[in-house]
């Protein structure tokens, strides 16, 4: 299977930012090129390390889980929603190889946790800066 992309933008990144209140033009940059260059933003694993499409370890999702969305009951309400019913109560971080849309969730929850700021994204016409 082959995902383009604007395929993975429109149909996952955007949906899933949508559904957590959290989207913005800068927010589905960054993650969009989090998933094609993620070990050059410093926040999820290398290449080979980590599960999935952003490659977060074992230990990430449940360090996330376990210091973060356990606090946040309303969060971690809509982000289990996006879990399968069967596989994530047997196996959690499949969920993180097998559905992109709680791996894309867990991924933006990851780097909100972090603290670390999202660039803006530059509007359409204009060249970004440096």
């Amino acid at each position: 299977m082959y995902v383009t992309a604007e395929h993975l933008r429109d149909h996952v990144i955007r949906p899933t930012l949508k559904y957590l209140g959290s989207w913005t033009p800068a927010t589905e940059a960054f993650l969009l090129n989090a998933a094609i260059d993620g070990p050059d933003l410093g926040l999820f694993s290398p290449r080979n390390d980590g599960l999935g499409l952003f490659h977060i370890t074992a230990a990430q999702h449940r360090d996330l889980w376990d210091r973060y969305l356990a606090f946040n009951p309303e969060i971690a309400s809509r982000v289990r929603g996006l879990a399968s019913q069967r596989a994530f109560l047997s196996d959690p971080d499949s969920e993180l190889q097998t559905n992109l849309s709680y791996c894309t969730a867990i991924a933006w929850l990851l780097h909100q946790r972090s603290g670390q700021a999202v660039a803006e994204a530059p509007r359409q016409g204009q060249a970004a800066t440096a």
